[in-house]
């Protein structure tokens, strides 16, 4: 690891009149709407967020901490020694300790060193089932697609200062921008290639990627245009590095049920070996699951597979429409499930995939440090829930898969027989033919079980 440099993880607590700068490049003429403000979470008096403030996203009062989710090596590799008022807490068999920043201890075997463990996770073989395309976008290369289509770019001293949110809202008008710089099929497959580039540099063996036609169209991109980038993007990497991969282009649910019935249509047009299924992301607020029944039975028709982004800000009502309305092969994010016992029960029996995404828990939801003992994901954990470990945003929160694992080790004191749990449980949960799958976790759990047994006899 330590590949994350100081200053270059994006930051909560910018002023709402960056926010508000931002709007106006996006959406000229709404700026002066509190109507919109409102919806985009920003609030109308216009008063700075400070890292400290008490804010509201999405309805949900916190506190926030920037300490709390930074990934610079000082947070994750390097943890250093705290105040007293730090408190231990068993966990699986190790010791884990609180927020307050005491040192974390994690007995994996006699003679263990830190770096061999980091090292160990970032080799083992791994899939990766929910990574957004644009959200992989990294800073620079941002920067660069934006220059060369002459678009008006936020206020910032440095690149990496792009990336700075304050909110899920925040956060996807951001994404909306790095869309607005995609748009040619050089350009599709210029950021195919290097998010799948950094996803085999992280040990990823298999990889199910996301995109979000609808936030191209706008710029008058085609589809066709589209597919035509990604897909090379895809071929060239499984030529260089031999990663294999496939397509699921997402439904933005922002734009309403009938919409969503339209985009399944056109997906279903447009077939290839590589497009597998179909999912549902954006903002769940106002937008519940329910809603896109017509959507996904239009998608069940085709063949299509189905997955949803449920319960990561909405609540565990849309985790529950999206199995049940939706018939939903696997969960996207999903934590709210923990606010209903009995649909954990049912998940836990039925073992429906939860695909959780560790990093941007710190930014997007309430539960904001690893490390505490009621985090959604090792509530989810401990309820038997079938859990697998993705990087969701990797380019925009500056975080990679194979640290999404490390941070699980060393903040919330998972075991390594846990995560390799979790790797394998990525097999399991993929859109692949059972044939594979047998193949793949007989080679793989071989393989993590060579790189552990190094690590404890180290």
């Amino acid at each position: 690891m330590g590949h994350h440099r100081q200053g270059s993880v994006p930051v909560f607590g910018q002023p709402v009149q960056r926010r508000t700068r931002l709007l106006g490049i996006l959406l000229p003429g709404r700026l002066a709407s509190a109507h919109w403000l409102k919806l985009v979470g920003a609030s109308t008096d216009r008063r700075a967020l400070s890292s400290r403030n008490l804010g509201t996203i999405m309805g949900v009062r916190y506190t926030i901490s920037r300490r709390d989710f930074d990934t610079t090596p000082a947070n994750v590799g390097e943890l250093t020694a705290g105040g007293s008022d730090s408190r231990s807490e068993a966990c699986g068999g190790h010791r884990v300790c609180s927020a307050a920043g005491a040192t974390r201890r994690v007995a994996t075997g006699s003679g263990e060193h830190a770096m061999d463990v980091e090292t160990a996770l970032r080799q083992m073989p791994k899939a990766e089932l929910h990574l957004h395309l644009e959200g992989a976008v990294d800073a620079a290369t941002f920067a660069s697609l934006a220059a060369k289509h002459s678009l008006e770019l936020p206020p910032h001293d440095e690149v990496a200062d792009l990336y700075q949110y304050d909110s899920l809202a925040d956060f996807l008008l951001i994404y909306s921008l790095v869309c607005r710089s995609i748009q040619e099929e050089a350009d599709f497959r210029r950021v195919t290639y290097e998010c799948l580039e950094r996803c085999a540099n992280s040990g990823a063996r298999y990889v199910e990627l996301f995109f979000s036609p609808e936030s191209h169209f706008e710029m008058g991109v085609e589809y066709p245009t589209m597919l035509a980038g990604v897909l090379g993007g895809m071929a060239d990497i499984k030529a260089d590095r031999g990663l294999e991969s496939n397509l699921i282009p997402a439904i933005n649910r922002e734009l309403g049920p009938a919409r969503a019935v339209e985009f399944v249509e056109m997906v279903a047009a447009h077939p290839h070996p590589q497009i597998i299924g179909v999912g549902l992301d954006f903002n769940e607020i106002g937008f519940p699951s329910e809603d896109y029944v017509d959507a996904y039975r239009a998608a069940a028709a085709h063949g299509l597979h189905r997955t949803s982004h449920a319960g990561e800000v909405g609540p565990a009502d849309n985790v529950r429409a999206a199995i049940e309305l939706l018939d939903c092969e696997r969960i996207d994010h999903g934590y709210h499930v923990v606010d209903d016992p009995d649909l954990v029960a049912r998940c836990a029996e039925s073992q429906i995939a939860f695909t959780v995404c560790p990093t941007t828990t710190g930014y997007t939801t309430i539960w904001r440090d690893l490390s505490a003992p009621d985090h959604a994901i090792r509530q989810m954990d401990a309820a038997g829930l079938k859990l697998m470990v993705n990087s969701d945003d990797p380019g925009m929160f500056v975080c990679d898969l194979a640290n999404e694992y490390v941070r699980l080790h060393r903040e919330m004191g998972l075991s390594l027989s846990t995560l390799k749990e979790m790797a394998l449980n990525g097999i399991d949960a993929a859109w692949i033919d059972d044939t594979t799958k047998v193949s793949w976790r007989r080679e793989w759990s071989a393989e993590i079980d060579a790189l552990f047994a190094s690590v404890n006899g180290g």
